[in-house]
C-alpha cells in the first residue's frame, strides 16, 4: 500500500506518534524540519524533551528500489486509508564519514500526512538490514 511521499509538499512539521520510536516510548510529539531546501534529509525533533533529535531521510533518494509493505495493524494504528497519504522515513545514523553513515531499513517511519500521526514500524519477516550504508 505504500509509495512515499515527497515530505517538501506535506506539511508535516508536527507528528504525533501512535507507536513510538524504538527506545523512546515516552516521547510522542515531534517536529520534522527539513536540514537544507531540497535535501532528503530531515531532523525529527523531540517537543518533549529537546535534547532528543534524530536525523531522518526520505530513502528515495538514496535507495530507489526501497518500498516496504505496512501490514494492516500498521495501517489501522495510522488510519492510513490511502496510499498518497502514507510518507515514508528512516532513521539515520550519522558516521564520521558518509561511507560510515547508515539507515535503519528494518523499521521505518510512517507518516499519515493526512492526520499528522506517526508510527516506527518493525517489517516483520523482511530480509532489509538494520543498517544498509549510505555510500557504496
Amino acid at each position: 500500500m505504500m509509495s512515499p511521499v515527497n515530505p517538501t509538499t506535506h506539511d508535516a512539521s508536527e507528528l504525533r506518534f501512535v507507536l513510538p520510536l524504538a527506545g523512546l516510548d515516552h516521547l510522542t510529539r515531534f517536529a520534522l524540519v527539513q536540514l537544507e531546501e531540497d535535501s532528503p534529509l530531515f531532523s525529527l525533533q523531540s517537543l518533549e524533551d529537546q535534547a532528543v533529535s534524530l536525523l531522518v531521510l526520505a530513502p528515495g533518494a538514496v535507495f530507489p528500489d526501497y518500498s516496504p509493505e505496512l501490514d494492516d495493524a500498521g495501517q489501522d494504528a495510522l488510519g492510513l486509508t490511502r496510499a498518497e497519504d502514507a510518507l515514508l522515513l528512516v532513521v539515520v545514523r550519522a558516521g564520521d564519514t558518509l561511507a560510515q553513515s547508515t539507515a535503519n531499513l528494518l523499521a521505518p517511519i510512517i507518516v499519515n500526512t493526512a492526520t499528522r500521526t506517526a508510527a516506527q514500524v518493525v517489517l516483520t519477516g523482511s530480509s532489509h538490514p538494520l543498517q544498509a550504508p549510505l555510500a557504496a
